[in-house]
């Protein structure tokens, strides 16, 4: 790959968190554009995250950046779509410290107009951006992400195994969307099911090993993807199967939708039935996650080069 100078630079992307209980009216009003956001709802996000203690995803995904600035030497932005640092803010400091060129890869490997369509929409503004801008749409099939995924599984599933003395089966996950969103040819459930092949492959599951699930469905109206984790479960348990292994692979940090919805929420959903769930560690600041982030941005900025 040709040189880069230091006018080059990478733009992470992420959802963002809450940092405090405090701040979780105001966050919910960035997830929602604005709208208002019912009681209700508020309250209910403000008793989960009082049960987790602490969302550490805005913590997590500065230590991701920090590592892939290491591994590239080069510069590397987080811009949060709905908390602090604020994608718009970043994109401005990055013109202010001179950046001329940039990739951007989204925190969200499966591309969703729910996800990255707004990262994207946060990013360019109403004029664009003020410097080159090679946004990356999807990575989920990149083989270094696979890898990160199946070390984590395997590393979990083969104890869960030994544990049970048997080989019990694994639910995929991902966030739902609306189904109104897949209706109008939106690729993400395409590849939330192709990212959960490829891992299931590559650590060598049969194709009877495993399933695949929605979770973490709105508290909006509508209907929203499935099938659902609890359908999930329920379907093994009138199958004979107690003992579940899950995995999600459509997030790559610890946050309320790991810590919450699988950790408490599903676990207790399993106890109430007699079953065990237990779960993959998320990526976090795995190696082969970085490794597989800067590969996307080495060969982006390599077509960059390889295009003058």
């Amino acid at each position: 790959m040709s040189p880069v100078s230091n006018s080059t630079a990478v733009l992470l992307l992420a959802h963002g968190t809450a940092d405090t209980l405090d701040d979780i009216p105001e966050f919910l009003l960035n997830v929602t554009g604005g709208r208002p956001v019912p009681p209700q709802v508020v309250a209910e996000v403000k008793h989960r995250y009082s049960l987790i203690g602490h969302s550490p995803m805005n913590e997590i995904t500065a230590r991701q950046g920090e590592l892939l600035a290491d591994t590239l030497d080069l510069p590397v932005y987080v811009g949060m779509r709905n908390w602090k640092p604020l994608i718009p803010d970043v994109v401005k400091r990055m013109a202010t410290d001179g950046v001329t060129q940039a990739v951007a890869i989204c925190l969200a490997p499966q591309n969703s107009r729910t996800s990255v369509g707004l990262y994207r929409k946060a990013v360019e503004g109403e004029s664009g951006t003020p410097f080159a801008l090679d946004f990356v749409e999807s990575w989920h099939d990149h083989p270094g992400l696979i890898d990160a995924f199946a070390e984590k599984l395997t590393e979990g599933w083969n104890k869960a195994c030994r544990e049970t003395g048997s080989r019990i089966p694994v639910i995929f996950t991902a966030h739902s969307v609306p189904q109104r969103t897949i209706a109008d040819g939106d690729p993400y459930e395409r590849q939330t099911r192709e990212t959960a092949a490829l891992v299931a492959k590559r650590a060598g599951l049969a194709t009877e090993d495993w399933r695949f699930a929605f979770q973490s469905q709105g508290m909006s109206g509508g209907a929203w993807l499935g099938p659902t984790v609890e359908e999930t479960l329920l379907s093994l348990k009138e199958k004979g199967r107690n003992e579940v292994f899950l995995q999600p692979v459509g997030f790559l940090c610890d946050h309320v939708e790991v810590l919450y919805d699988i950790d408490i929420g599903f676990q207790q959903f399993a106890r109430d039935r007699g079953m065990r769930l237990w779960r993959a560690e998320s990526l976090n600041e795995s190696p082969k996650l970085i490794a597989a982030l800067a590969d996307v941005a080495r060969s982006r900025l390599a077509q960059h080069a390889g295009s003058r």
